[in-house]
């Protein structure tokens, strides 16, 4: 049973998250601000302050909403009973569907650079997908017998996941199809 008198909380920080999210990604971190992102919520500023500390601490919810559901979503999709090559290429169709996503990390990453705050809770972020692609490689690594340690596969992995989505968010998608189409063609013969 849920209890109603914390329902409108939910409802108004629920607002508040959608809001931001939505203004993150149309104006960028630089054009938030508390008062911006309560009208387009519909609710009072001093809210954003009462439920979430500040701005910042209000991107971050963001940024954790995003990611659980996302890792979830990569999570399941490594565990599923399916060849990796096809679990990889739709690793690399949902670096397009997840754009958002995307744009609200790097964001958050270069508010980051200068906000210890926020820099601790991104390398919480980091590390929980890190964690998703060792579990997702370990076996593929293994079978294959590749010749780089897991830890640094992963870290190529990610960097070339980074390489990628930024990439993409300045729309220069077809850059990397060469590269996307080679790997393709990779796996497939290991995978025969």
């Amino acid at each position: 049973m849920t209890n109603t008198a914390s329902r409108p909380r939910q409802d108004s920080e629920q607002a508040l998250l959608d809001a931001a999210e939505r203004l993150l990604r149309e104006v960028g971190a630089s054009g938030l601000t508390t008062r911006r992102v309560a009208e387009a919520a519909g609710l009072n500023h001093g809210l954003v302050h009462y439920y979430f500390g500040s701005v910042e601490q209000l991107l971050v919810r963001v940024l954790d909403r995003f990611t659980d559901r996302l890792i979830e979503r990569q999570s399941a999709m490594y565990a599923a009973d399916t060849p990796f090559i096809e679990k990889w290429r739709t690793a690399m169709l949902y670096l397009d569907e997840d754009r958002p996503y995307q744009k609200v990390w790097f964001e958050l990453q270069a508010m980051a650079w200068n906000r210890p705050e926020l820099r601790d809770r991104l390398v919480h972020v980091h590390a929980a997908w890190r964690a998703v692609l060792l579990e997702a490689f370990a076996p593929v690594h293994e079978e294959l017998s590749l010749p780089i340690p897991l830890e640094a596969l992963v870290s190529l992995v990610y960097a070339f996941n980074e390489g990628i989505m930024l990439d993409g968010l300045l729309g220069l998608e077809s850059e990397h199809q060469a590269l996307l189409e080679w790997i393709d063609g990779w796996l497939e013969e290991r995978a025969a």
